[in-house]
């Protein structure tokens, strides 16, 4: 039984506040991204700084209680929350710092994608981040973090440079290649198993103006596209990207009227090459197959980052499966066409490149051990909807089940749902067995276990 007294001492501690059921906006509070997730968490305490994050840290281990870290609150299966426990939310601290000098950017846990790329931009440089400004900053680059520039700059966690740390027992450090470097390995790709990062500093490219966009086919058009495209991209300079999808078209901007509620699949292209290069790098998509609809052009990199945002809103029904992709053969093209008709008109499949820079990078230098693999897949049943869950679950769970004997046999640890310790092994590979001993070190009572838990060494 917690003690009034303890909570009041802990309250007074804050600079921020210390939200609890009983608080007129506790539901504001505990919603994240995912409607799906409907946890009831006894605490939520709002940080403002790093003395906030030591404060929480110290009361959930005095007290006993379950505790979570909430970033962004993107995360799948909803682990930024936990019943009856402690949420120690990091949304609040939003500093963001750039130094367009040394090309780098210092960034604390509370920012989105959106927010650097406000503050970058203006410099004409960015750091590699996903498909969605709404996407938190913590949970995405501590999972690895891949998305448009990935091809050219490696993923995230190739572009983490320091990161300053709240560990289990409430002591702040800093890790770096020079500065803990057992911890730092473990960051990059380990998820919030060790601690709470409270500073991000990332390396900055010069990234201004892309051409970029959707090409849609039909799809009736998915093998012959697909088997194109699995030869085309692997064999494609590393300025250009371009993710292959399966979707409805969507009754938006700038979606012609004639093609919405069409099943289509296609490419989102991200070309950071020469711009008078760009129409003959996306010339052979358009040869393959005719496209139903093209909106490909120049554009600044931040638009193609919120491109996704009007129809990803936050507080939508989530379920997500995902693996790591080696080869896309005959067959797995085959089940790609078989469940092609999405149940829901925002459902979707993603293919997302993880070659070029990312390749050359060994698979033991980073906590992220799927050097190899070409691309990342995500099979993603959406939809505001509580009514349609059912049905878009079993359409995910069955495409899932159909392609993964086609796969390298584990998933990108932010694209999966809470799928038990085997899946989560799989994820690191041969790579597991160090961080449990990173773990020991860290965080040998297990203290942080809400995540996608990696079990101490004993």
């Amino acid at each position: 039984m917690l003690e009034k007294s303890s909570i009041k001492r802990f309250t007074e501690s804050l600079r921020g506040r210390l939200i609890q059921p009983d608080d007129p906006d506790y539901d504001e509070a505990r919603t994240i991204y995912n409607k799906m997730i409907d946890k009831r968490p006894r605490f939520i305490a709002q940080c403002a700084n790093v003395a906030d994050v030591i404060a929480a840290v110290k009361f959930g281990r005095e007290q006993g209680i379950d505790t979570a870290v909430r970033g962004g609150g993107h995360n799948g299966p909803g682990l930024a929350l936990v019943d009856d426990g402690l949420v120690i939310d990091l949304s609040p601290m939003k500093g963001l710092r750039v130094n367009p000098e040394a090309k780098t950017v210092r960034v604390e846990p509370g920012c989105r994608w959106g927010d650097i790329d406000h503050a970058t931009h203006v410099f004409g440089l960015a750091t590699v981040s996903g498909i969605n400004s709404n996407t938190g900053v913590p949970g995405f680059t501590l999972g690895g973090g891949h998305g448009y520039l990935t091809r050219r700059y490696g993923l995230a966690i190739d572009n983490l440079l320091a990161a300053d740390v709240v560990l289990a027992d409430g002591q702040l450090i800093h890790a770096s290649e020079a500065e803990n470097p057992d911890l730092f390995w473990a960051l990059r790709g380990g998820g919030g198993n060790f601690g709470i990062v409270t500073s991000f500093k990332f390396r900055l490219h010069q990234v201004d103006m892309v051409v970029a966009g959707p090409l849609f086919w039909p799809i009736e058009q998915i093998e012959k596209t697909m088997r194109w495209y699995r030869e085309w991209l692997p064999q494609a300079p590393e300025d250009v990207y371009a993710f292959y999808l399966t979707a409805e078209v969507p009754a938006a901007e700038p979606f012609s009227k004639k093609i919405h509620g069409r099943k289509v699949c296609g490419l989102l292209w991200c070309y950071t090459g020469p711009k008078d290069q760009a129409q003959a790098v996306i010339r052979p998509a358009r040869d393959v197959a005719e496209p139903l609809f093209e909106h490909v052009g120049p554009m600044p990199y931040p638009a193609l980052q919120s491109l996704f945002d009007p129809l990803y809103p936050p507080g939508y029904q989530w379920y997500w499966k995902g693996d790591f992709v080696r080869e896309l053969t005959d067959a797995a093209v085959a089940e790609h066409l078989r469940f092609a008709e999405v149940p829901t008109s925002l459902s979707t499949m993603h293919l997302y490149p993880i070659n070029g820079a990312v390749h050359r990078v060994g698979p033991a230098e980073t906590a992220w051990g799927y050097r190899d693999a070409n691309w990342s897949m995500v099979i993603a049943g959406v939809d505001p909807d509580p009514a349609n869950n059912e049905r878009m679950t079993k359409w995910a769970r069955d495409y899932w089940e159909a392609l993964h004997p086609h796969s390298a046999g584990a998933s990108y640890i932010n694209f999966m749902m809470e799928e038990g310790q085997d899946r989560i092994r799989a994820a690191y590979g041969g790579n597991y067995e160090r961080l449990q001993k990173v773990k020991a070190k860290y965080d040998p009572d297990n203290f942080f276990h809400v995540n996608q838990n990696i079990e101490p060494a004993t």
